[in-house]
C-alpha cells in the first residue's frame, strides 16, 4: 500500500496535467513534464515520436477548452504502481471534440511527481 501523501501528490500531479491541457497553460506543462519526456502514438502503422518541446509548442497554439466554455472532462482510470516512486496512470480527457485515453508514465524524484513518457490514442470524437 501506497503513503498517503505519495497518493495525493501523484494525483496533484495529474490534475495539473489535467489543468494544463485544459487551459492551454505551458507552465503548468512544463512542470508536470520532465525535461527529457517523450510522447509517442501511432497512427495507421506510423510510430509518432515528439518531444515534450514539440507539444508545449502545440499546446501554446490552441485554444483552450476553458476560453470556449467547455466544461472540464476528464478522468483517472487506472493507477499502476511499479514501486512507490514510479507509476502508470491510465487517464481520458476530453480536449473540444476529441477523447483521448493516456497512458502516462510518471516518477517522483527531485522536482517531485513528473510524466516521463506519454503513450495517447484518439479514443472518440464528439460533436
Amino acid at each position: 500500500m501506497q503513503q498517503k501523501a505519495t497518493y495525493t501528490d501523484l494525483i496533484n500531479a495529474v490534475q495539473t496535467y489535467f489543468d494544463a491541457l485544459y487551459y492551454c497553460d505551458t507552465q503548468l506543462l512544463n512542470k508536470v513534464f520532465h525535461k527529457s519526456a517523450s510522447l509517442f502514438d501511432v497512427d495507421e502503422g506510423t510510430v509518432f515520436v515528439e518531444s515534450i518541446e514539440s507539444f508545449s509548442n502545440d499546446v501554446s497554439g490552441r485554444i483552450s477548452p476553458a476560453s470556449k466554455g467547455q466544461e472540464p472532462e476528464s478522468e483517472i482510470l487506472m493507477i499502476d504502481w511499479l514501486s512507490s516512486n514510479c507509476a502508470t496512470v491510465k487517464i481520458r480527457i476530453r480536449a473540444h471534440n476529441n477523447i483521448f485515453v493516456d497512458h502516462l508514465g510518471f516518477v517522483n524524484g527531485e522536482n517531485g511527481w513528473q510524466i516521463v513518457s506519454k503513450i495517447w490514442h484518439l479514443e472518440a470524437t464528439k460533436s
